[in-house]
Protein backbone atom coordinates (compact mmCIF):
# COMPACT_ATOMS: atom_id res chain seq x y z
CA UNK A 1 0.00 0.00 0.00
CA UNK A 2 1.28 3.46 -1.10
CA UNK A 3 1.97 6.44 1.48
CA UNK A 4 -1.23 7.95 0.41
CA UNK A 5 -3.11 4.81 -0.41
CA UNK A 6 -5.68 5.46 2.44
CA UNK A 7 -6.58 9.36 1.39
CA UNK A 8 -7.66 10.50 4.78
CA UNK A 9 -4.29 12.38 5.47
CA UNK A 10 -1.79 12.52 8.50
CA UNK A 11 -4.00 12.63 11.39
CA UNK A 12 -5.47 8.89 9.35
CA UNK A 13 -2.19 7.41 9.08
CA UNK A 14 -0.90 8.42 12.64
CA UNK A 15 -3.62 6.85 14.38
CA UNK A 16 -2.89 3.82 12.34
CA UNK A 17 0.07 3.96 13.61
CA UNK A 18 -1.61 3.66 17.22
CA UNK A 19 -3.45 1.21 16.52
CA UNK A 20 -0.26 -0.77 15.24
CA UNK A 21 1.55 -0.12 18.62
CA UNK A 22 -1.40 -0.83 20.59
CA UNK A 23 -2.14 -4.14 18.78
CA UNK A 24 1.15 -5.62 20.05
CA UNK A 25 -0.17 -5.21 23.86
CA UNK A 26 3.55 -4.57 24.77
CA UNK A 27 6.58 -2.36 23.98
CA UNK A 28 7.47 -2.88 20.27
CA UNK A 29 10.36 -1.89 18.51
CA UNK A 30 10.76 0.43 15.28
CA UNK A 31 12.11 -2.54 13.19
CA UNK A 32 8.94 -4.19 14.26
CA UNK A 33 6.61 -1.78 13.18
CA UNK A 34 8.38 -1.28 10.26
CA UNK A 35 7.92 -5.08 9.13
CA UNK A 36 4.24 -4.83 9.03
CA UNK A 37 3.26 -0.76 8.40
CA UNK A 38 2.28 -0.09 4.78
CA UNK A 39 4.31 3.38 5.51
CA UNK A 40 8.03 3.67 4.54
CA UNK A 41 10.59 4.07 6.29
CA UNK A 42 10.97 7.82 6.95
CA UNK A 43 7.19 8.37 6.60
CA UNK A 44 6.56 5.52 10.01
CA UNK A 45 9.70 7.52 11.85
CA UNK A 46 7.85 10.81 11.22
CA UNK A 47 4.61 9.25 12.67
CA UNK A 48 6.17 8.01 15.88
CA UNK A 49 8.12 11.41 16.68
CA UNK A 50 4.96 13.29 16.03
CA UNK A 51 2.93 11.08 18.23
CA UNK A 52 5.68 10.46 21.23
CA UNK A 53 5.91 14.34 21.16
CA UNK A 54 2.34 14.68 21.76
CA UNK A 55 2.31 11.84 24.26
CA UNK A 56 0.54 9.70 22.34
CA UNK A 57 3.19 7.50 22.45
CA UNK A 58 6.21 7.24 25.06
CA UNK A 59 9.39 5.95 24.18
CA UNK A 60 12.43 4.16 25.83
CA UNK A 61 16.01 4.90 24.82
CA UNK A 62 17.24 2.19 26.93
CA UNK A 63 15.33 -0.74 24.76
CA UNK A 64 14.09 1.61 21.46
CA UNK A 65 10.99 0.44 22.50
CA UNK A 66 7.80 2.31 21.79
CA UNK A 67 4.23 2.02 23.88
CA UNK A 68 1.22 3.94 24.58
CA UNK A 69 1.37 6.93 26.03
CA UNK A 70 -0.09 8.46 29.53
CA UNK A 71 -2.12 11.13 27.20
CA UNK A 72 -4.02 8.11 25.94
CA UNK A 73 -4.92 6.97 29.72
CA UNK A 74 -6.43 10.60 29.95
CA UNK A 75 -8.19 10.85 27.14
CA UNK A 76 -9.84 7.39 27.65
CA UNK A 77 -10.90 7.99 31.04
CA UNK A 78 -12.49 11.17 29.02
CA UNK A 79 -14.40 8.98 26.39
CA UNK A 80 -15.66 6.84 29.24
CA UNK A 81 -17.13 9.36 31.01
CA UNK A 82 -18.75 10.99 27.88
CA UNK A 83 -19.36 8.32 25.33
CA UNK A 84 -19.26 5.24 26.92
CA UNK A 85 -22.73 3.72 27.81
CA UNK A 86 -20.94 2.04 31.09
CA UNK A 87 -21.09 4.85 33.50
CA UNK A 88 -25.03 5.20 32.59
CA UNK A 89 -26.33 1.45 32.52
CA UNK A 90 -23.85 0.67 36.19
CA UNK A 91 -27.11 0.47 38.11
CA UNK A 92 -29.12 -1.20 35.54
CA UNK A 93 -26.89 -3.84 35.01
CA UNK A 94 -26.29 -4.41 38.27
CA UNK A 95 -29.86 -4.90 38.67
CA UNK A 96 -29.75 -7.50 35.89
CA UNK A 97 -27.13 -9.30 37.02
CA UNK A 98 -28.68 -9.62 40.33
CA UNK A 99 -32.05 -11.17 38.35
CA UNK A 100 -30.60 -13.66 36.45
CA UNK A 101 -27.47 -14.74 37.92
CA UNK A 102 -25.94 -15.31 34.87
CA UNK A 103 -23.13 -13.44 32.97
CA UNK A 104 -24.04 -10.07 31.84
CA UNK A 105 -22.53 -7.75 28.68
CA UNK A 106 -22.92 -4.45 27.42
CA UNK A 107 -21.25 -3.47 24.34
CA UNK A 108 -21.05 -1.03 21.73
CA UNK A 109 -20.34 -0.96 17.91
CA UNK A 110 -16.88 0.02 17.11
CA UNK A 111 -15.74 0.08 13.61
CA UNK A 112 -18.07 -2.95 12.55
CA UNK A 113 -16.30 -5.06 15.88
CA UNK A 114 -17.84 -5.21 19.21
CA UNK A 115 -16.62 -3.39 22.07
CA UNK A 116 -17.41 -5.07 25.53
CA UNK A 117 -17.85 -1.57 27.59
CA UNK A 118 -18.79 -3.37 30.93
CA UNK A 119 -19.43 -7.19 32.14
CA UNK A 120 -20.87 -8.70 35.59
CA UNK A 121 -20.06 -12.75 35.96
CA UNK A 122 -22.17 -15.68 36.80
CA UNK A 123 -22.89 -16.24 40.39
CA UNK A 124 -20.91 -19.62 39.28
CA UNK A 125 -18.47 -17.76 36.71
CA UNK A 126 -17.91 -19.42 33.92
CA UNK A 127 -14.67 -18.82 31.87
CA UNK A 128 -15.09 -16.98 28.42
CA UNK A 129 -13.59 -15.06 26.00
CA UNK A 130 -15.32 -11.56 26.55
CA UNK A 131 -13.71 -9.06 29.55
CA UNK A 132 -14.30 -5.21 29.40
CA UNK A 133 -12.40 -2.79 27.54
CA UNK A 134 -11.88 -6.44 24.86
CA UNK A 135 -12.82 -6.27 20.93
CA UNK A 136 -14.54 -9.23 19.91
CA UNK A 137 -16.80 -10.65 16.09
CA UNK A 138 -19.78 -9.44 15.36
CA UNK A 139 -20.75 -11.37 13.20
CA UNK A 140 -20.67 -14.54 15.41
CA UNK A 141 -21.41 -12.88 18.90
CA UNK A 142 -25.02 -12.15 20.37
CA UNK A 143 -24.71 -8.69 21.35
CA UNK A 144 -23.00 -8.10 17.81
CA UNK A 145 -25.37 -9.54 15.76
CA UNK A 146 -28.15 -7.47 17.85
CA UNK A 147 -26.77 -4.38 16.86
CA UNK A 148 -26.29 -5.10 13.37
CA UNK A 149 -29.64 -6.23 12.48
CA UNK A 150 -31.14 -2.85 13.51
CA UNK A 151 -28.51 -0.65 11.39
CA UNK A 152 -29.79 0.98 8.92
CA UNK A 153 -29.21 -0.82 5.34
CA UNK A 154 -26.04 1.06 4.05
CA UNK A 155 -24.45 0.82 7.62
CA UNK A 156 -24.89 -2.67 7.95
CA UNK A 157 -23.24 -3.39 4.75
CA UNK A 158 -20.83 -1.48 5.38
CA UNK A 159 -20.08 -3.63 8.77
CA UNK A 160 -20.63 -6.71 6.61
CA UNK A 161 -17.75 -5.67 4.84
CA UNK A 162 -15.39 -5.33 8.01
CA UNK A 163 -15.90 -9.16 9.73
CA UNK A 164 -13.84 -11.87 9.36
CA UNK A 165 -16.17 -14.78 8.86
CA UNK A 166 -13.68 -16.79 10.52
CA UNK A 167 -14.97 -19.91 11.40
CA UNK A 168 -14.44 -20.44 15.45
CA UNK A 169 -16.91 -23.55 15.55
CA UNK A 170 -18.78 -25.71 13.38
CA UNK A 171 -21.72 -23.30 14.52
CA UNK A 172 -19.66 -20.31 12.92
CA UNK A 173 -22.11 -18.59 10.41
CA UNK A 174 -19.45 -17.95 7.90
CA UNK A 175 -20.91 -16.15 4.94
CA UNK A 176 -22.56 -12.59 4.36
CA UNK A 177 -25.58 -14.17 3.19
CA UNK A 178 -25.79 -16.57 5.90
CA UNK A 179 -25.90 -13.49 8.27
CA UNK A 180 -28.48 -11.58 6.57
CA UNK A 181 -30.83 -14.29 6.64
CA UNK A 182 -29.94 -14.07 10.82
CA UNK A 183 -29.89 -10.74 10.73
CA UNK A 184 -33.53 -10.55 9.50
CA UNK A 185 -34.85 -13.04 11.86
CA UNK A 186 -33.78 -11.04 14.94
CA UNK A 187 -34.96 -7.80 13.85
CA UNK A 188 -37.98 -9.77 13.24
CA UNK A 189 -38.34 -11.06 16.97
CA UNK A 190 -36.23 -8.42 18.31
CA UNK A 191 -33.38 -10.14 20.09
CA UNK A 192 -30.53 -12.54 19.51
CA UNK A 193 -29.17 -15.67 20.22
CA UNK A 194 -25.26 -16.78 20.06
CA UNK A 195 -25.84 -20.61 19.94
CA UNK A 196 -22.40 -21.75 20.37
CA UNK A 197 -21.19 -19.49 17.42
CA UNK A 198 -17.96 -18.07 18.94
CA UNK A 199 -17.09 -20.21 21.88
CA UNK A 200 -18.06 -23.91 22.16
CA UNK A 201 -20.24 -24.63 25.63
CA UNK A 202 -20.95 -20.65 25.20
CA UNK A 203 -25.03 -19.29 24.53
CA UNK A 204 -26.24 -15.95 24.83
CA UNK A 205 -29.68 -13.82 24.40
CA UNK A 206 -29.34 -10.39 23.42
CA UNK A 207 -30.79 -7.16 22.84
CA UNK A 208 -30.28 -3.89 20.89
CA UNK A 209 -29.78 -0.74 22.95
CA UNK A 210 -31.81 1.34 20.88
CA UNK A 211 -32.88 5.38 21.36
CA UNK A 212 -35.97 6.73 21.06
CA UNK A 213 -35.39 7.46 17.42
CA UNK A 214 -34.41 3.96 16.84
CA UNK A 215 -31.03 4.90 16.67
CA UNK A 216 -28.36 2.06 17.73
CA UNK A 217 -27.01 2.75 21.10
CA UNK A 218 -25.15 -0.72 22.47
CA UNK A 219 -26.42 -4.08 23.31
CA UNK A 220 -27.15 -6.35 25.98
CA UNK A 221 -26.73 -9.85 26.31
CA UNK A 222 -27.39 -12.80 29.19
CA UNK A 223 -24.91 -15.81 28.72
CA UNK A 224 -24.66 -19.12 29.94
CA UNK A 225 -23.81 -22.78 29.39
CA UNK A 226 -25.21 -25.58 27.52
CA UNK A 227 -24.40 -27.28 30.68
CA UNK A 228 -26.79 -24.90 32.72
CA UNK A 229 -29.29 -23.45 30.12
CA UNK A 230 -30.61 -24.09 26.75
CA UNK A 231 -31.74 -21.15 24.37
CA UNK A 232 -35.15 -21.97 24.77
CA UNK A 233 -34.60 -21.11 28.27
CA UNK A 234 -32.81 -17.73 27.69
CA UNK A 235 -35.86 -16.61 25.31
CA UNK A 236 -38.17 -16.77 28.71
CA UNK A 237 -35.51 -13.69 29.92
CA UNK A 238 -36.41 -11.44 26.55
CA UNK A 239 -39.16 -9.34 28.43
CA UNK A 240 -36.51 -8.38 31.54
CA UNK A 241 -33.80 -7.80 29.29
CA UNK A 242 -36.37 -5.93 27.33
CA UNK A 243 -37.28 -3.53 30.43
CA UNK A 244 -33.61 -3.55 30.98
CA UNK A 245 -32.20 -2.19 27.72
CA UNK A 246 -35.45 0.62 27.86
CA UNK A 247 -34.17 1.63 31.00
CA UNK A 248 -30.87 2.41 29.69
CA UNK A 249 -32.15 4.46 26.63
CA UNK A 250 -34.33 6.33 28.80
CA UNK A 251 -31.04 7.04 31.15
CA UNK A 252 -29.42 8.01 28.17
CA UNK A 253 -31.86 10.55 27.59
CA UNK A 254 -31.48 12.24 30.30
CA UNK A 255 -27.49 12.22 30.17
CA UNK A 256 -27.73 13.61 27.00
CA UNK A 257 -25.46 10.87 26.01
CA UNK A 258 -24.58 11.65 22.08
CA UNK A 259 -27.69 9.75 19.42
CA UNK A 260 -25.58 10.27 16.52
CA UNK A 261 -24.87 6.31 16.01
CA UNK A 262 -26.89 5.84 12.77
CA UNK A 263 -30.30 7.22 11.06
CA UNK A 264 -33.51 6.58 12.70
CA UNK A 265 -34.81 3.01 12.61
CA UNK A 266 -38.17 1.52 13.55
CA UNK A 267 -37.59 -1.33 15.83
CA UNK A 268 -39.94 -4.23 15.81
CA UNK A 269 -40.71 -7.52 17.46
Amino acid sequence: MSEDARGDGTVGKALDVLDQVAGHGRPVRFADLLRESPFPKATLYRLLQTLTSQGMLQFDPDTGAYSLGVRLVRLAHAAWQTTSLAPIARPSLDRLSAQVGETVHLAQLDNGQVLYVDKRNATVPVEMYSTAGKVGPAYCTGVGKAMLAFLPTERAEEALKRQAFHRFTGKTLTTPEALRVELAAIRARGFAFDDEEHEPGIICIAMPILSEGGHVLGALSVTSTTARRSLADLATLAPVLRETTARIAADVRSWRFPDTMSPPLSRTG
